[in-house]
């Protein structure tokens, strides 16, 4: 039986030419700043974010982490979406490892904060508060539906944090799906950001990493504070050297994974029990819900598509998440709406 996983596009694997580009990579020790493969990936990164420079780090967790951990000190406080995924989907790192305290925000039905909910967060000089240093955001934005947040908002959000004196850093593990959703360079989305990270290895199919991009001396403290935990990867040109491919190649497609998307909803909205209360995708990611008449809730849901050869994901009672990739054809689209048909007949 096919097999097709739709549980999230972590799951994307290297292309033939990552493997062979890994296979006869130069390398060197990173941690002496000695890896050419390394080096070329950083570069191009930061070209590409229009930042002074990057650092290629294991993951996008890691990346967000030192980014917070260099712009707060311990005790300072952070301004959050509620639906972010650097407070629900990353141990609690910012104050585990950086005493760093998280103020969440709503995060509306198109990602954004309320920029009179981000001013009214921001604490005044009184040394009963902790100090509010950063304000973060995602785009795309996870669990609001893969939604992306305009170059306009996020330009307003850093010029608010600018005028009281704090920063802006955008998880960007999908900059590059908005960028292609809505046809304008990345660098616009994040052109006032003070620090931005971008994942490697979600629908850019790389295996291994993300970059965290800034000016040079964030960056240099960014790389002491990646090896402090524990992230200096010495030989790296091998994973690198996939991350080269991945810019190169491989953001235009992501086009691809769009339309996808796009043709699952359609199809899956044509089924009785189907509804989008989240709205239709935007990007790569589709969130169907079940209608009172299904039997069933999306947890048993998923256990019946993956007797059909469909991985998904539940993420509430009620709600699926399907996220299209490279790895997901025409076929895998077809396949996928038959099982739903089939399953909830």
């Amino acid at each position: 039986m096919n097999i097709v996983d739709l549980r999230s596009d972590t799951v994307t694997k290297p292309t033939p030419e990552m493997r062979e580009a890994m296979a006869h990579a130069e390398v060197g020790d990173d941690v002496y700043g000695e890896d050419p493969n390394v080096n070329m990936l950083q570069e191009a990164a930061a070209d590409k974010m229009g930042k002074e420079a990057g650092l290629f780090v294991p993951s996008g967790t890691m990346g967000n982490l030192i980014a917070v951990l260099v712009h707060c000190q311990r005790g300072d406080e952070a301004i959050m979406g509620d639906k972010g995924h650097t407070f629900s989907f990353e141990a609690g790192g910012i104050s585990a490892l950086g005493g760093v305290f998280p103020h969440t925000l709503p995060n509306q039905a198109d990602g954004t904060l309320r920029i009179d909910d981000i001013l009214g967060a921001i604490r005044p000089d009184d040394v009963h508060h902790p100090v509010s240093k950063l304000v973060i955001l995602e785009n795309t934005q996870n669990r609001c539906g893969g939604v992306v947040l305009s170059k306009e908002y996020s330009n307003e959000v850093a010029k608010l944090a600018h005028h009281h004196d704090m920063k802006l850093h955008v998880d960007g593990a999908r900059i590059f799906n908005a960028s292609v959703a809505l046809n304008i360079n990345v660098k616009e989305f994040v052109k006032e950001a003070d620090s931005v990270t971008f994942c490697l290895s979600k629908g850019l199919c790389a295996p291994v990493g993300s970059v965290l991009c800034g000016s040079r001396e964030f960056i240099g403290k960014a790389r002491r504070m990646r090896k402090m935990l524990g992230g200096g990867m010495r030989q790296a040109g091998v994973l690198a050297a996939a991350g080269l491919v991945a810019l190169d190649s491989m953001v235009d497609r992501l086009a691809e994974d769009h339309r996808r998307a796009s043709e699952l909803a359609q199809g899956l909205g044509k089924l009785t029990g189907i509804h989008f209360e989240m709205g239709l995708p935007q990007t790569n990611m589709v969130f169907p819900s079940l209608r009172a008449e299904v039997n069933g809730n999306a947890a048993e849901i998923v256990k019946k598509l993956a007797t059909e050869g469909v991985k998904v994901s539940a993420v509430a009672e009620r709600r699926l998440r399907l996220v299209t990739h490279a790895w997901v054809d025409d076929a895998a689209v077809q396949q996928t709406l038959n099982a739903f048909k089939k399953v909830l007949a």
